[in-house]
């Protein structure tokens, strides 16, 4: 097809495409392939040369870039980009239905390229193992379809596509007008506050003396030490797995909502409740799983 790198070859960063070798005719190979969907008269032969020219950016390669990939791929289209900065995990694996048990540990973009070769060889795929930013975003949607000028939204409850046609420029727009104060892509974690990742954040709300490592928990409890564990998660993860004594040490899954606990704790302490020494376990349950029981429940 006359690009610049191979179909599954893992990238760690932008790289220049080569552009799609142009398509006019089907074989008789695409013909067989696709000829289910050749026979509807909204695609047609001339709609199926028009998939193969065209390729599309994912960005997610998790619970909706994998089937969104997936079909993608079994329709025809020409070049599929696959972003995704993190690695496949057991958890993954009930919903990102392009990962398996044998890709463990390899960065999802790869995976799910691999699997998309599986199911049609002839989709040239370029996985990416890097996060989108402000800094790559243009240069990876330069190969891409665009949808100038329109909204496309997707209604989960209805089950529907929608294009929407943007109205034209306004001079007084931010992004487009006479005077613009938008000019570049703006910083995605700064603009909401929070990082572009489903990774849970380690919280550092206490000082050390207010805290405990699951060692020192583990010590307390073989010591016989009389206490009360206050287990601050929901009832739904509570059921997933708990200490034997969760029913005042506060312990959440990370050691995140814990934190809080204790600080809302020390506030009533001696006002509304009577007075009491609060301690957070540090790292949570999930702490206790690495490093005092192996065998203990990780989700």
């Amino acid at each position: 097809m006359g690009n610049s790198i191979l179909t599954g070859e893992l990238q760690e960063k932008v790289t220049n495409l080569s552009p799609l070798k142009s398509n006019t005719t089907l074989n008789n190979e695409d013909i067989m392939r696709y000829s289910r969907q050749l026979l509807l008269p909204e695609l047609g032969v001339k709609g199926q040369v028009a998939l193969s020219n065209i390729s599309v950016l994912v960005v997610g390669c998790g619970g909706l870039g994998c089937p969104l990939a997936q079909y993608l791929a079994a329709a025809g289209i020409g070049r599929l980009g696959l972003l995704d900065y993190d690695v496949v995990e057991l958890s993954n694996l009930h919903r990102q239905v392009l990962h398996t048990e044998l890709t463990q540990g390899q960065p999802k973009a790869l995976s799910a390229a691999q699997a998309i070769s599986r199911l049609n060889s002839s989709v040239h795929c370029v996985p990416y193992h890097l996060q989108l930013s402000r800094e790559n975003a243009i240069q990876l949607i330069q190969h891409s379809a665009s949808f100038e000028k329109q909204l496309l939204m997707f209604d989960g409850q209805e089950g529907r596509f929608r294009s929407i046609r943007l109205r034209p420029k306004q001079a007084e727009c931010a992004v487009c007008g006479e005077t613009p104060t938008v000019t570049e892509l703006q910083d995605y974690e700064q603009f909401c506050g929070s990082a572009a990742t489903d990774k849970c954040r380690r919280l550092n709300l206490l000082t050390k003396e207010q805290r405990v490592s699951v060692q020192e928990y583990k010590a307390i409890i073989d010591s016989s030490s009389p206490h009360l564990l206050l287990d601050v998660r929901p009832k739904v993860e509570v059921d997933i797995c708990h200490l034997p004594t969760s029913i005042l040490f506060v312990v959440c899954k990370l050691g995140n909502d814990s934190q809080k606990a204790v600080q809302l704790l020390e506030k009533m302490s001696g006002q509304e409740i009577e007075q009491i020494t609060v301690k957070d376990v540090t790292g949570g349950l999930m702490a206790w799983a690495k490093k005092i029981d192996p065998s203990f429940p990780q989700y």
